[in-house]
Formats: structure tokens, C-alpha cells, sequence
């Protein structure tokens, strides 16, 4: 479990693996009327999915951003790590946000043919998605049958774009800028060099849905506690997992903090990092290491124990 370059994701691969793990996002464009652009920003939620590294956002037919597009194209795309259940509010408690990517470019609106081949191409990603999870090994769906799929499955969010009875306008984002914010707040710019030679995970569309099928396990909940006594020699009291990708996973663990000056010791979360032995290229890989992990270190704690 020692860490190393091969064991960490370069900022590129992060950025491409929260694209690609999400399925909506903060769109920002520029206010304009027939005049011309005003100095004022309009913001509002927008669902996309990202082909060829780009994203292609669908805008509702009467929201104020085809308005701004047509006299303005600049804007900007947030999109954050999706945090499923009560970790998200377990992070803010914390102060904690979730990471996130800041992208600045253009927003070209799809004519024609172009919006019939973007629909079609979003059709053959959820029917791929949906096949997977339909497909999926045993233990693959013992972990998925935890999670609320409606709600963290992204094929299942980007169906309503297509079967719902909204009008939509469709746009590609057109990249010029991209910055990787941290949950702590730090930035890093990212070069588009290799935002474009970056792969993002396997993994990553359905990272939300086994996040969520770990933390809503108790089972598997105090096998993380485990992860951190067996791997990590800490103290801890509860864990979840912060996000996943083909190298490893991400745990916010509470663990016995410092001794004080007067000698007590508090639990705090912390963040830790676990590494699996061989890449997991899908979630039939990474599902079966993280079991065989959680075999490993119940025999290890049973043995200290004496149980």
C-alpha cells in the first residue's frame, strides 16, 4: 500500500475522471438582450455528458443562456465529484468541498444533423452504462444492490434527457481554459495538452453508484474501519469512501487525532489514500479487490483480536 508515481492519478486524469463521473453542472454565461452583453453572469444547472474529452451540454428551450449564447459565446462549466447520501453533508460539516473542475470557453450552439448525431451518441452511452450495471458480476451488484441507483446512476439521469417532454437546446463546450480545484480550496492549472492525452478511468461513470453502495453498507462501512487499522496502523472509529478510481480509493476516516497538552486525544476525519496491487481496468476488477481487501484485513484484525 506504499505510495508512488504509478499509484497516484495526475491532475489531467482527475479532471477527466469528475467529467466523466457526473452528469450536471454549473453552466455560466454572459447576460445579453438585443443591445448587447451586460456585465452581469446568469447561472443555473445543466445536464451533459462529454464525447471526444468535450462536454455537450443540453440547455431547456427557456433558459436565459440560448439568449446570452447567441450575442456572447464565452462562458464557463463547474462540475463537481457527484457526493452521494450523507457524505456530502458529512464533508461540509467538516469544511470540506467536494473536488471540482472549472472549465473557461466557448458555448457553441448544435444546428441539425449535429444534434441528431449528439443524441444518438448519448443513447449509445446509456445503453452501454445500463448494459454494464445489467451485466453486472455477483460481486459487482452485491455492492450496487446498497445504492440508491435512481438517484447516483448517471445513465439513469441522462434518460430523462431524451425521454422527458422538455425541449432542449444542445451545445458543445469548446475548451479554452481548465482549472483543478481541490476539496481544500487549492487550484491547479491544468495544460489542454494533456487534458486531451488523458484517458478518464473506466470506472467513472459508475463511481457514484459504488461509492454510494459502500457508505450505505454497514458491512462494508466497517470494513473501511478495518482498512485503516490493518493498512494504515490508525485508530479509527468510522470511514467512508471519497471517491474511486483504476489505481485505488480515496477514505475520510476518523481516526484518534494528536495527544493534547493535557494529555487527551480527539478523533478527527482525514483523508487517506489506498492502492490496489493491479490496476483495475472495470468494476468487475475493481469490485473483486476491494473484496479481497476486505477478506485481508477482517483475517488480520480477527488474528489481533484473538476472535
Amino acid at each position: 500500500m506504499k505510495g508512488s508515481k504509478t499509484t497516484v492519478l495526475t491532475f489531467a486524469e482527475k479532471c477527466k475522471n469528475i467529467l466523466a463521473a457526473n452528469w450536471q453542472g454549473s453552466l455560466n454565461t454572459i447576460k445579453a438582450d438585443a443591445k448587447g452583453s451586460k456585465d452581469e453572469i446568469h447561472t443555473s444547472k445543466v445536464k451533459y455528458f462529454v464525447k471526444k474529452g468535450k462536454p455537450y451540454i443540453w440547455v431547456p428551450e427557456k433558459d436565459l443562456h440560448n439568449m446570452n449564447t447567441i450575442i456572447d459565446e464565452r462562458g464557463s462549466f463547474a462540475v463537481a465529484s457527484p457526493f452521494p447520501g450523507q457524505i456530502a453533508s458529512l464533508l461540509k460539516s467538516v469544511q470540506k468541498l467536494p473536488s471540482r473542475v472549472a472549465l473557461i470557453g466557448d458555448v457553441v450552439p448544435l444546428k441539425g444533423e449535429k444534434v441528431q448525431l449528439a443524441e444518438e451518441s448519448l443513447n449509445g452511452t446509456i445503453s452501454s452504462e445500463k448494459n454494464a450495471i445489467r451485466e453486472a458480476s455477483y460481486s459487482v451488484s452485491g455492492i450496487l444492490s446498497s445504492s440508491n441507483l435512481s438517484s447516483t446512476s448517471r445513465y439513469e439521469n441522462l434518460q430523462e434527457l431524451l425521454d422527458g417532454d422538455k425541449q432542449y437546446m444542445v451545445y458543445k463546450f469548446n475548451i479554452s481554459s481548465c482549472t483543478y480545484i481541490d476539496s481544500s480550496g487549492g487550484t491547479r492549472e491544468v495544460d489542454l495538452d494533456d487534458i486531451e492525452a488523458a484517458k478518464a478511468d473506466p470506472l467513472s461513470p459508475y463511481s457514484t453508484s459504488l461509492i454510494d453502495g459502500i457508505n450505505q453498507s454497514e458491512a462494508r462501512r466497517r470494513a473501511l474501519i478495518f482498512f485503516c487499522i490493518t493498512y494504515l496502523k490508525r485508530n479509527a472509529k468510522d470511514a467512508y469512501v471519497l471517491s474511486i478510481d483504476r489505481k485505488g480509493f480515496d477514505v475520510l476516516g476518523k481516526v484518534l487525532g494528536p495527544v493534547m497538552n493535557d494529555g487527551s486525544r480527539q478523533y478527527q476525519w482525514k483523508e487517506f489514500r489506498f492502492t490496489f496491487k493491479e490496476e483495475a481496468k472495470d468494476m468487475e476488477k475493481f469490485c473483486q479487490q476491494l473484496v479481497n481487501m476486505e477478506e485481508e484485513a477482517l483475517k488480520s484484525v480477527s488474528s489481533f483480536s484473538g476472535l
